[in-house]
């Protein structure tokens, strides 16, 4: 077959190498995270009239791509065939499901049908939850980089990034996406031997064991006898030193095998209060990335990813209030979707955006009071320096970095006016203050450390 595609006649076997040929570019164009997400079981279904049908999974593919991706996708058709003026984005329909009518999608409310419930079991044999896959899990530039890690583990596990350390503040999806590592290599080999605990379970299970005097039979032997350990909020274990020993000797025994190992935490594990330096060490062998607060066009994506799990059509203008009012926890993020949803459901119709503001006065928490001397606190623990220090006239580098963090975040973040912060700061003048925030704003843009330090410390102050 000529590699020149006629562009008088496109038939399917010349659709089909044309969007062979167009995705070939795109992958080119585009992050690999992204393309996997977003033009993964894309096919065209016909040329037309100047017009390219793409036929994409679902609706929330059919939104992004139409938002985010249409002026390259139909440049690169372009290149291909002159003669093609736009795309189409047609959501592929599972034969043999019913199609739901279009009167419900326009009021927005979800029919309940009877679910396959035994598919949402944990099995006690792995303790993973189906529900948490890298289909369903949101890919966005907050969580790119921890999402290709994870996708890269599944792929040579034991042997790239290995451990693999994903931290960040509660709520940031880690959870869902070390899960899916482990629920996509039993979906690959239903023979590997994965197991998920968080890090609480791991302590009571090491309890246990040396309380009836076991440790060897009912610990050791059950934790290293798998391929694939994937152990959650490991910062718990910062007051459990007898089990971080034991974590110790578990690790080396599945590393030396070439077993994979996963962790997560809510900070990077040299921030971990009394972790000893040998574990440092063996968290930092492998990959240790962060997974910071979502972006708003990410809890955008979030929001309509999870309505579309439930079947719900949500009204962009809602979509765009919710990103914008509810920001950095994906969790805080579904709880209000979901009852939005029961609520439209119970009223039988869908919720205006005037709805929707009144339901989120009614049902968000608050954020909680801090005060000066929380942010101060929050810091100095941080840099692991005294509280004291931050007061007192000194120049030494390692208090008048944490000092000037300080600063920044009380004017940035909680709008304290620069002769109030001084004052609060040992009697500080103002232009000292003003000073100090303007150099964190120009460290911040070429200092990536530092923009992973700042972040870590609004995560612990949320």
């Amino acid at each position: 077959m000529s590699k020149t595609i006629n562009e008088n006649v496109i038939d399917e076997i010349n659709v089909k190498e044309l969007w062979e040929n167009t995705l070939v570019d795109i992958e080119l164009s585009i992050s690999k995270a992204n393309f996997s997400t977003w033009f993964k079981d894309t096919h065209i279904i016909k040329v037309e009239n100047g017009i390219a049908y793409l036929s994409v999974q679902n609706e929330f593919v059919k939104d992004w791509l139409s938002n985010k991706y249409h002026k390259l996708i139909l440049k690169i058709l372009r290149d291909f065939i002159g003669s093609i003026r736009g795309v189409e984005y047609t959501i592929k329909k599972d034969i043999g499901k019913e199609v739901v009518a279009e009167e419900e999608h326009k009021i927005g409310v979800n029919i309940n049908k009877e679910l396959p419930l035994t598919d949402f079991y944990i099995n006690k044999d792995d303790n993973l939850n189906p529900r948490y896959t890298f289909e369903n899990f949101v890919v966005g530039p907050f969580n790119e980089l921890a999402h290709a890690a994870a996708q890269a583990v599944v792929g040579k596990p034991g042997i790239v990034y290995n451990p693999l350390f994903i931290y960040g503040g509660t709520g940031h999806g880690k959870t869902h996406l070390i899960q899916s590592v482990g629920n996509q290599l039993k979906k690959r080999n239903p023979d590997t031997k994965v197991f998920y605990t968080t890090s609480e379970k791991f302590a009571i299970d090491y309890i246990n064991a040396v309380r009836s005097n076991k440790v060897n039979t009912l610990f050791k032997e059950k934790y290293r006898k798998y391929d694939v350990l994937i152990i959650d909020d490991i910062q718990f274990l910062s007051n459990m030193e007898k089990t971080r020993e034991e974590l110790f000797h578990l690790f080396n025994a599945l590393y030396d095998n070439n077993k994979q190992i996963i962790f997560s935490s809510d900070t990077h594990p040299n921030m971990i209060p009394n972790l000893e330096d040998r574990l440092k060490s063996r968290f930092s062998a492998g990959m240790i990335i962060d997974v910071p607060t979502p972006d708003h066009e990410s809890r955008m994506a979030i929001i309509k990813s999870k309505s579309l799990q439930n079947k719900f059509i949500i009204d962009d203008e809602v979509v765009d209030y919710l990103a914008l009012t509810i920001k950095g926890n994906i969790r805080e993020l579904e709880g209000i979707l979901n009852s939005i949803i029961c609520q439209s459901q119970l009223k039988d119709k869908a919720l205006t955006l005037n709805d929707v503001k009144a339901l989120i006065k009614n049902n968000i928490k608050p954020k909680k009071s801090i005060s000066v001397k929380d942010v101060i606190k929050q810091v100095a623990d941080f840099y692991q320096i005294d509280e004291s220090v931050i007061y007192k006239k000194t120049r030494v580098t390692e208090v008048v970095k944490p000092r000037q963090l300080i600063m920044y975040i009380l004017r940035e973040d909680f709008h304290v006016s620069y002769p109030t912060i001084g004052q609060k700061l040992g009697g500080r003048d103002h232009t000292t203050v003003i000073h100090s925030c303007e150099k964190i704003k120009k460290d911040l843009k070429v200092d990536s450390g530092l923009v992973k330090e700042v972040d870590q410390i609004r995560a612990m102050l949320s």
